[in-house]
């Protein structure tokens, strides 16, 4: 029964199934954690976002703001209540906005309306416990584009009110990094006068990304484990601290589909995603 669950779930994340998203949600209804629903960051309908706020009174809190995936023509901050959860779960002030799908728009508006729910977070963070200065950037699939174009492309972020220097790391799930529209839906997703220099997060690398840890699977069909080896290079080479994470026999859904209760035992992806964000430090620069 557990493993069909987990089954279900993986296709659910693919596309296939809403009905095991309610499974893996299920353990979140009753989790001891404070959810703030359908905040606006913008005035589209699809420009808002779920914050969730660990027990207790703590203040400074990391902050991770994770964007879904779903080949930026699908996909709802609901049906990852389960990552939210665990995120908060684990100490965390957890923030998923949903944003803008093709065709209602192309790239880069999907990244832009991210760049607008990080300057919301650097406003707001406080309000929720959260620390400004100590923001981790997450995301699986497409939604691990987004977290690494957001990341890495420093002038973008400032162009939409938000402040670089108030991310302190990047944690990216089965992300896309070096991609290369191979589908008609895909290029027209990506078009004209954009270029692959425009949309490939591993082209804006620098010395001064934030800390990166990337968890793959290296059975991954969708997106091959060769980008995150890719962009695990180009931030070594200007000495960035990276740590990439390869697991072995699961495929594109592993990570994220990790963070469900009932498929936890998949990878060790929240694992290793705690002991990372716990290892940062704040930045200490966020104005």
């Amino acid at each position: 029964m557990m493993r069909a669950a987990v089954i279900l779930l993986a296709a659910a994340i693919a596309g296939c199934s809403v009905v095991a998203f309610d499974v893996a949600n299920t353990p979140a209804v009753f989790a001891n954690v404070q959810r703030h629903r359908d905040i606006p960051y913008g005035e589209d309908p699809r420009q808002r976002l779920d914050v969730y706020v660990p027990s207790g009174t703590a203040a400074n809190r990391p902050v991770v703001v994770f964007w879904y995936g779903g080949s930026w023509v699908k996909g709802s901050k609901a049906e990852y209540r389960f990552v939210g959860t665990t995120l908060a779960e684990h100490g965390f002030v957890a923030v998923l906005p949903d944003y803008r799908l093709f065709p209602q728009v192309t790239f880069p508006a999907f990244d832009a309306d991210g760049a607008a729910a990080v300057a919301w977070v650097e406003k707001h963070a406080r309000d929720f416990g959260g620390d400004p200065g100590n923001i981790v950037l997450m995301g699986h699939s497409a939604g691990g584009h987004t977290a690494a174009m957001l990341a890495l492309d420093h002038d973008f972020l400032r162009k939409f009110g938000a402040e670089p220097a108030c991310i302190s790391g990047l944690v990216g799930l089965s992300g896309t990094y070096v991609l290369v529209p191979d589908t008609d839906e895909l290029r027209a997703t990506f078009p004209a006068p954009y270029t692959e220099a425009d949309w490939q997060p591993v082209r804006f690398v620098d010395a001064h990304a934030p800390p990166t840890l990337l968890l793959h699977g290296l059975a991954d069909k969708e997106v091959l484990p060769r980008e995150a080896e890719e962009l695990r290079d180009a931030l070594a080479r200007n000495h960035v601290r990276v740590q990439l994470v390869l697991y072995p026999h699961r495929g594109h859904a592993a990570t994220v589909a990790s963070f469900a209760p009932i498929a936890g035992w998949r990878t060790r992806a929240v694992q290793d995603t705690v002991k990372f964000i716990e290892s940062l430090t704040p930045t200490g620069r966020c104005s």
